[in-house]
């Protein structure tokens, strides 16, 4: 049983990452329908994140309240609402509407389900995991970009992923009796009481590990939704073949983390963190490179190669860090601060490449880079050995 609620889990990392390089792909061809300029993704993005800002900071609560299994089918039926929402919008305001349950339903899911992973199962399965999660993120703007190449137009696109959502939505309802079987034998590690936001804010580290959290994930977002925009803007691709080229980013990220699996035998969480580090930074040089579309292309490979390891690294440490019976509290912020990330950034990389030039993505992204090491290695210095376990006396 434990191991047919792991390959749900598979299914569920799967879903994650399905609609979330969507948007990125399918721009270049919306923005153009909706008569709104190429920096509007940014408000979309926007919308999107704040609702997964509010969603993790609640997902403490809501998963003492109504466990992993519930909070997780909710939130993927959440979403697959809101991506038929998105399939039928002809309306960019619209789309903002449509955005809010979007949010609302990914960030409480993902906060939940990566503490789950980080408790119960080993490292590897965390990389291994969040590859599932890759190659979701690779195949959604893969089918947009066939389903643009088809005729189907972006609508299709979006309404081929929300039949998938909907799919899993019904495993995951049916997979319940699984999840109340596991979260009773491990009732008693769980914490007494939901911890707030001033008493996350004090532990040693939280600080720390909350910004490596929002640049990371500013790195990798605004790398995935503008790389398509980048390519047509800065280096004449075509559309559709840039929608298709973008998933390689996401390839990079899922093929890193099909080796992250096997290379977390040899190495730990922080190891792995700094090897990604230092890929994503050998990434950027390559596109910083005036030397063609086809560098550019193997640079953001190589981005998504060095974000492999970084993001399920962190997190699998996080009970390590802080405690068991703190690290729901700890993941949830982390994924807010994350997420705070993705509100800011990408927006603010689409208003300068509308004042300047797309030509900006590897500068922007190497500011990022390089405050994400440096608060990865404070949070190294702070955190100590046995964290774990005083939080537990």
């Amino acid at each position: 049983m434990i191991h047919l609620l792991l390959a749900i889990i598979y299914l569920a990392f799967i879903s994650l990452g399905l609609p979330d390089a969507l948007l990125g792909a399918a721009w270049p061809t919306m923005h153009l329908e909706f008569g709104v300029p190429l920096s509007y993704a940014g408000a979309v993005s926007m919308v999107i994140a704040a609702g997964t800002v509010v969603s993790s900071l609640l997902s403490d609560r809501l998963t003492l309240r109504l466990g992993t299994g519930r909070l997780t089918a909710i939130s993927v039926a959440m979403t697959a609402a809101a991506l038929f929402g998105f399939s039928i919008t002809r309306s960019y305001w619209l789309l903002l509407l449509w955005a809010i349950p979007y949010g609302l339903g990914a960030g409480s899911v993902d906060a939940a389900l990566n503490n789950y992973v980080a408790l119960h199962y080993a490292s590897r399965h965390m990389s291994w995991l969040h590859c599932m999660w890759g190659i979701g993120a690779s195949v959604g703007p893969a089918v947009m970009g066939l389903a643009l190449s088809r005729g189907l137009h972006w609508n299709g696109g979006y309404r081929i992923i929300g039949a998938l959502q909907v799919l899993l939505t019904a495993v995951l309802f049916l997979s319940l009796p699984l999840w109340k079987e596991r979260r009773a034998a491990s009732a008693d590690s769980a914490p007494a009481r939901a911890l707030t936001l001033p008493e996350i804010l004090r532990i040693p580290g939280a600080k720390e590990v909350m910004i490596t959290f929002f640049c990371y994930c500013a790195m990798e977002v605004t790398a995935g939704l503008w790389a398509s925009s980048y390519l047509v803007e800065h280096w004449g691709v075509s559309t559709e073949r840039a929608a298709s080229l973008a998933s390689l980013f996401y390839i990079g990220i899922t093929a890193g983390r099909a080796v992250s699996g096997f290379v977390t035998f040899r190495c730990n969480d922080r190891q792995m963190v700094r090897i990604g580090e230092g890929l994503a930074l050998a990434g950027i040089l390559l596109m910083l490179l005036p030397l063609g579309s086809a560098v550019a292309m193997a640079g953001l490979i190589t981005i998504g190669l060095g974000c492999a390891p970084i993001y399920p690294s962190i997190i699998h440490a996080t009970p390590d860090h802080f405690g068991a019976n703190r690290s729901q509290a700890l993941i949830g912020v982390q994924m807010a601060s994350a997420y705070v990330g993705i509100l800011l950034m990408p927006p603010l990389f689409g208003l300068a490449a509308d004042a300047l030039s797309t030509g900006l993505l590897p500068f922007w992204l190497l500011a990022i880079a390089a405050l994400m090491i440096c608060m990865h290695e404070r949070l190294c210095c702070v955190a100590r050995p046995g964290a774990a376990a005083d939080a537990q006396s």
